[in-house]
């Protein structure tokens, strides 16, 4: 077996002729901050997560951030409450509670889906505790049902982190349509890609409003856009005037460009073909190497009940198998395959003044020793995905 000359990485860009059109149109209007491309992207992406409001920042990260202090703002919450987070997500979901001068207060996950375990919620709430931030890993969206009833039943807020899990269902509903708020990222390698970017949906016009001047320094939402004091005149151009450099609260540089939202008109356009051919991949990618089940833990969803967007191709090596997962990783890293931890977080450096004891959390350490990930994307072909199987094959060729 000859080594690949490319890599085969997690993630993949191609953009089509229409997204480059898209670009130019932005190009030739000399018109970059928010326009026409960036309010036909936050109304797709809005409609297509099943809410009347998304507002386009410049990450998820920052999308993240804005939520929890819109709903900091709105519920009165004081430093030193608490949110919820599951014990395996990026770092991302964590700091951007910290830097609230909130506390995130970790749940274990569950050792199927990876996601966090509904029934170890309650054992984590106290009289500090405001929110739920469940998080999608890998593309599939956390069991929210028993999710949702918990926060009603403590009257809790509830913010979606589905980063990783665009366009797909639990439920019949659409990821992003159960939290008070939910955060998005089209970074590039995610599902949707902007180069950089992220959104914030919500069906709760306060919040959007709130969410879009957070994102905008704090500004009056009566100036958004250079539009906002054209074609008016009279009462209503004076009153544009007088207040459309006034800030009502603290807030954040967080804005997206056209350009980014051109691409991402064009992704959301061809949105389902993107999807359709990672689920192809993942399908035929999970039958490749089903004959070394013996050693791993392949990808596992309920398709009774949802969709899985496989933004990733997550893999756990079993606790009995005879090798460490670092030998399977270096060996498919020397065959050019391309792989990434699985998110690891409670192991990170930066937490270790929370003092966090793994005993506390034994899928996520469990996870976190032993798992890792690959792509699956629309780029690969089922030559690529034959190949993946053959470097693993001649790895487990040892152990027969």
């Amino acid at each position: 077996m000859d080594r690949r000359p490319t890599q085969l990485g997690v993630g993949t860009l191609a953009l089509t002729a229409q997204e480059k059109a898209n670009v130019l149109q932005v190009l030739e209007s000399n018109r970059l901050s928010y326009g026409p491309f960036i309010r036909k992207f936050e109304q797709m992406f809005a409609k297509m997560h099943g809410c009347s409001h998304a507002v386009f920042m410049n990450s998820g990260t920052n999308a993240l951030s804005i939520a929890v202090a819109c709903l900091k703002e709105v519920g009165g919450w004081k430093d030193g409450d608490e949110v919820i987070v599951p014990a395996l997500t990026f770092v991302a979901t964590a700091n951007v509670v910290l830097e609230h001068n909130l506390i995130p207060v970790f749940v274990d996950c569950d050792p199927k889906t990876y996601n966090m375990d509904p029934a170890k919620i309650e054992a984590k709430l106290t009289p500090k505790t405001r929110a739920i931030m469940p998080v999608h890993l890998f593309g599939q969206i956390a069991d929210m049902d028993p999710i949702l009833a918990i926060a009603k039943k403590h009257d809790l807020r509830v913010i979606e982190d589905s980063c990783e899990t665009v366009g797909v269902t639990y439920k019949g509903k659409p990821a992003g349509s159960f939290g008070d708020i939910s955060c998005f990222s089209t970074y590039v390698a995610h599902l949707v890609v902007t180069g950089v970017g992220g959104l914030a949906v919500t069906d709760n016009a306060k919040y959007a409003e709130i969410i879009r001047s957070l994102a905008n320094h704090g500004r009056d939402n009566i100036y958004v856009s250079i539009d906002d004091d054209k074609d008016i005149d009279g009462a209503k151009f004076h009153e544009v005037i007088r207040r459309r450099f006034r800030f009502v609260r603290r807030g954040y540089s967080c804005r997206g460009t056209e350009m980014e939202a051109a691409i991402g008109v064009g992704q959301l356009e061809r949105f389902p073909e993107i999807v359709k051919a990672r689920q192809t991949n993942a399908g035929k990618l999970i039958n490749l190497l089903k004959p070394f089940e013996k050693y791993l833990q392949l990808p596992w969803y309920d398709t009774a009940k949802q969709e899985h967007a496989f933004m990733m191709f997550p893999i756990v090596v079993k606790d009995d198998a005879p090798f460490k997962k670092i030998e399977l990783i270096q060996h498919l890293e020397d065959w050019n395959v391309e792989t990434r931890e699985m998110m690891p977080l409670i192991n990170q450096p930066c937490y270790e003044w929370m003092k966090l004891s793994t005993k506390d959390y034994p899928v996520a350490d469990w996870v976190n020793r032993c798992g890792f990930y690959i792509g699956c994307h629309q780029g690969f072909t089922d030559e690529h995905l034959t190949y993946i199987r053959d470097v693993c094959a001649d790895f487990f060729t040892k152990f027969a």
